[in-house]
């Protein structure tokens, strides 16, 4: 099975372009098919790579019996249906990021996978790329101190995109660029997490374009995020400490680390070491986990995965940003609470009541609609001041630079 491993691509955007150019220059590993929407695109991708074979369909991809692990590479809002036909085809699969729209569906996902004993990953590239480790050493070496807080900001002026507009996509700067600020947090200061507080602006179509995240931690640090998709931003991730602070060059495709002291001089400095682009680390892990059995990557294994959706489910769930099947999926509930209730004069006042309310809301919406300011008034930010328990937080364009290529890795590069 594993002598040549075989790879197969969901999707034949950029991104998955990308992975394939990286998976030809390692060794022991082939793109051997490619999956897309449409049979001409498959063909085109699959002449470019090399691919041994194309599908015009996903599900032929995921019943191809030559296939050791698939890459899925389609749009955020296509990922749940996607990752779940492979699983229950008993396929492999690495996911981009974000994983899925909600903490709902990547539950599913890992019940799937479990139930199935089917390996399933996150393409969060940054969790496995070596410079990871060199960070956390540098920090755990005390040369800064006690670190204290943490700031994380990724911003690209790519907000013109469908993919990026369109709330029914996955849309917004939260799942395209902020994930990699809310993964480095995790990623530095762990998971215990007290309070999160955080903001947006949003565009005309009802998805944020940017916003500001605050975590609080039990111990004290503080974790302080930055995302957008309508302005640039330096890409860096800095921790503060009581005797100095380190900087991380490019948080989604690390560069480089600067240590400095307390008289702001530099003392240390790091290189990230050459790579291909950067995507071949999570490949190669998701091979040794696939060989060993395992059906996880110990680098970002299904409890951080879920862990960073619940996160971005209550920062969206204090901006009141839910996806269109989102909002579907509560009107079933509702329709099916209500059908199993005795249909009383008081259940059928309240059923009325309610639904005079919700046209209410409906109409009084439509005559707003044109005039939506997007800033966030100071009574929606003190809203938003949420106080989320342990348990509930547990509950980005990518630019990077390889050998003088640059990588992007956002939902603006896939089909």
């Amino acid at each position: 099975m594993f002598g040549n491993f075989n790879i197969g691509i969901m999707g034949s955007g950029n991104i998955a372009g990308i992975m394939a150019g990286t998976i030809n220059k390692m060794k022991n590993v082939r793109v051997y098919a490619v999956a897309s929407r449409q049979q001409v695109h498959a063909d085109v991708f699959a002449g470019k790579y090399g691919c041994k074979k194309a599908y015009g369909s996903y599900a032929d991809l995921a019943a191809d019996k030559k296939v050791d692990l698939i890459y899925v590479a389609t749009p955020h809002s296509e990922h749940y249906e996607n990752v779940k036909m492979c699983l229950e085809a008993g396929k492999p699969v690495l996911c981009e990021k974000a994983f899925t729209l909600n903490a709902t569906q990547a539950e599913e996902l890992v019940r799937i996978a479990a139930e199935h004993k089917v390996f399933l990953a996150e393409a969060m590239w940054t969790r496995y790329m070596p410079m990871l480790t060199t960070i956390r050493e540098v920090i755990g070496s005390g040369i800064i101190g006690e670190p204290k807080t943490l700031t994380a900001n990724l911003g690209y002026v790519i907000g013109s995109k469908e993919r990026l507009t369109n709330l029914a996509l996955g849309g917004g700067a939260l799942l395209d660029v902020g994930v990699y600020t809310i993964n480095f947090a995790l990623m530095i200061f762990g998971h215990n997490i007290s309070k999160i507080a955080s903001c947006c602006t949003f565009t005309e179509t009802g998805v944020d374009e940017q916003n500001a995240i605050c975590l609080q931690y039990y111990d004290g640090k503080v974790a302080n995020l930055n995302s957008s998709m309508v302005s640039l931003s330096d890409r860096q991730g800095i921790i503060y400490g009581t005797k100095g602070f380190a900087v991380v060059e490019n948080i989604n495709n690390f560069e480089s680390i600067a240590v400095y002291d307390k008289q702001y001089k530099k003392v240390a400095s790091y290189k990230c070491p050459k790579q291909i682009s950067g995507y071949e680390y999570e490949v190669a892990a998701c091979i040794d986990a696939i060989k060993c059995g395992q059906i996880e990557c110990a680098q970002m294994p299904h409890s951080e995965t879920l862990r960073v959706m619940r996160i971005m489910d209550e920062i969206r769930s204090q901006w009141g940003m839910k996806y269109p099947c989102e909002a579907q999926e509560e009107e079933g509930k509702h329709l099916v609470e209500l059908a199993d209730q005795p249909q009383t004069a008081e259940t059928a006042e309240a059923t009325v009541t309610a639904d005079v309310a919700e046209a209410i809301e409906a109409t009084e919406a439509t005559e707003a609609a044109g005039a939506i300011d997007a800033t966030v008034t100071a009574e929606a930010l003190e809203t938003a001041k949420i106080t989320v328990t342990a348990g509930s937080a547990e509950a980005a364009e990518v630019t990077g630079t390889a050998e003088n290529t640059e990588v992007s890795k956002t939902a603006e590069d896939i089909a």
